[in-house]
């Protein structure tokens, strides 16, 4: 089971080092078999599979002149069980996301929970679901182009 824990526990913290590097490519590639949700006062919104995450991760995260959208996703307190169904497996946990350009100094603008499932392809695990639960909501108004809440 700790394999399994750690495998698990690393796709988690790779999203969050491929997001912060700029590289959506990456990103929604861990996303291959899966759907993206996250909660908003409109509703649940869903993306589903690689090309879709990429498009909204470039559609709307900013990327600065270094190519990245100079953030550093805090992601903790993971939570790792195993699925309802064979060859899955479930994990819980915070995420915090800090952000510092030039002009704006270093901030937290967004924390919330995660709440994902994984499924076992091919001896390989991969993201199956993942809802994002935003929770306390700063300004972020220099990391996105555009409010996820539709404000």
């Amino acid at each position: 089971m700790g394999d399994v824990v750690q495998a698990i526990s690393n796709i988690v913290f790779r999203y969050a080092e491929l997001v912060d590097q700029g590289d959506f490519d990456g990103a929604g590639a861990l996303f291959t078999h899966a759907r993206f949700r996250a909660i908003t006062p409109a509703g649940i919104r869903t993306v589903e599979g690689a090309d879709a995450i990429t498009h909204q991760l470039s559609s709307t995260v900013r990327r600065y002149g270094d190519g990245t959208p100079r953030t550093r996703h805090i992601t903790t307190n993971l939570i790792v069980e195993a699925g309802d169904a064979p060859d899955t497996m479930t994990c819980r946990s915070y995420f915090t996301v800090l952000q510092a350009i030039e002009g704006f100094h270093l901030v937290p603008v967004i924390a919330g929970r995660y709440q994902d499932t994984f499924q076992l392809r091919d001896g390989v695990w991969w993201f199956a679901d993942r809802l994002v639960m935003p929770d306390l909501i700063g300004d972020l108004s220099h990391h996105l182009y555009v409010s996820p809440f539709g404000d």
